[in-house]
């Protein structure tokens, strides 16, 4: 029998109504002949209310409290779910993450998956049972719950795939696939019919809220096909695979963005070996992902160091960087909230030239000043402030010829 794997949004659960959709759409699938393991987020709305109400106790929340907090809005959602499959008369059982052996490091609000034990699941499919797990969720060695991070409902779902070996993986919400880039930015944006697991990697790095970067990795390492699709409006979707000929023809495939960046910059460092290593040591011990470094040319013995991080982290990173600047006498610590991240992506700038010399000529004419630069084989990222954000986006999507006149796959 064919298995596959769907998770729903906060948006898809998001009332009685909707829920009882789903399960109309679950019990549908359930009659063609498959196993179905189903994944299900919070309710819209449910993650911040329980987020609000933790500051309003306390201005620094325990990341351990917030786990166990957290981790109820999806216990709410698939066990409402759950019974709306039995009352049109399928069984169902709903599960949390610990029961079917989600097992995660000890990174609590930002864990990562270790191991999943399947057995339960196995079990409850020859009891003829669909089954309801609550996405974003798992226990470290210490029984502890924890939490996988924005997006984790999404890393569940595939990581649940792989390890059951399943043939599909379905992501559903309010979305109706992967674009070139937001609607909302650019009403000429158009939906992709597949991207390479490489691509939406990169897109996700970079600011596309599609797919979690941890989902796409594991769909990536088990070769988990993916298709991205919304829950209120038929159609394909967008299917994550393989990279094939057809995508390195296109030089760009997406354009992304993320407001969510502060710069820090420690000002008259030291420009002596072993520098750099205290100053990264310290925030990586505080678990916080930097996305990008740079490193002035040294003048009279001092250098300054920039890099970026998430605006959520900015409080601590500058908490720490002032700490660390300190101990190596650097003359100052700045921070920027105000910075934007601008990214285009596409397989096909392996085998295309001049796609930098475009993207900074595009900017440059809109007088858009680029802070930073980061580059891998299939993306070009810079730092821009804020506020030219939308235009960016706009001016590129256009250059690279990515608007609806223009067919791609």
């Amino acid at each position: 029998m064919r298995l596959i794997v769907q998770k729903y949004g906060g948006t898809s659960v998001g009332s009685v109504e909707r829920i009882k959709e789903v399960a109309k759409k679950i019990v549908a699938s359930k009659k063609d002949g498959l196993d179905i393991v189903v994944v299900v987020s919070a309710m819209g709305g449910e993650t911040d209310k329980l987020v609000e109400m933790a500051y309003e106790i306390s201005p620094e929340p325990g990341k351990r409290e917030m786990d166990m907090l957290l981790s109820s809005g999806e216990r709410v959602s698939c066990s409402l779910l759950a019974m709306a499959i039995q009352n049109i008369g399928y069984k169902a059982a709903s599960f949390t993450g610990r029961q079917v052996g989600i097992l995660t490091d000890s990174a609590h609000t930002k864990a990562r998956i270790k191991k999943i034990e399947a057995h339960k699941i196995n079990r409850a499919f020859k009891e003829g049972l669909i089954v309801i797990v609550a996405g974003f969720q798992g226990i470290d060695e210490k029984e502890n719950v924890t939490t996988l991070g924005r997006g984790g409902s999404d890393t569940s779902a595939v990581a649940l795939a792989s390890a059951l070996n399943a043939d599909l993986c379905e992501i559903y919400s309010d979305v109706e696939g992967v674009f070139t880039t937001d609607p909302n930015v650019e009403p000429e944006a158009r939906k992709l019919n597949k991207v390479s697991y490489e691509e939406m990697m990169e897109m996700a790095s970079s600011g596309a809220k599609i797919l979690q970067i941890r989902a796409v990795q594991f769909a990536k390492k088990y070769n988990v096909p993916v298709y991205v699709k919304s829950s209120f409006k038929k159609g394909d979707g967008t299917l994550v695979t393989k990279e094939d000929s057809d995508m390195e023809e296109i030089e760009v495939s997406g354009i992304t963005y993320d407001k969510d960046e502060a710069k820090v910059s420690i000002i008259g460092v030291p420009d002596k070996p072993g520098i750099a290593s205290k100053i990264f040591n310290v925030v990586a011990d505080a678990n916080i992902v930097i996305d990008m470094i740079i490193q002035n040319i040294s003048h009279e013995g001092l250098t300054d160091i920039s890099f970026t991080v998430p605006k959520n982290d900015a409080k601590k990173s500058l908490e720490l960087a002032k700490v660390v600047g300190k101990e190596i006498a650097a003359k100052d610590v700045k921070i920027d909230k105000n910075m934007s991240k601008i990214s285009i992506i596409g397989a096909g700038m392996r085998s295309h030239s001049g796609i930098a010399a475009k993207m900074f000529r595009v900017l440059a004419k809109e007088n858009i000043n680029i802070l930073m630069i980061s580059t891998s084989e299939i993306k070009i990222s810079c730092v821009i402030k804020n506020k030219y954000t939308e235009l960016a986006v706009r001016v590129l999507h256009k250059a690279f010829g990515l608007g609806k006149e223009n067919k791609r796959k």
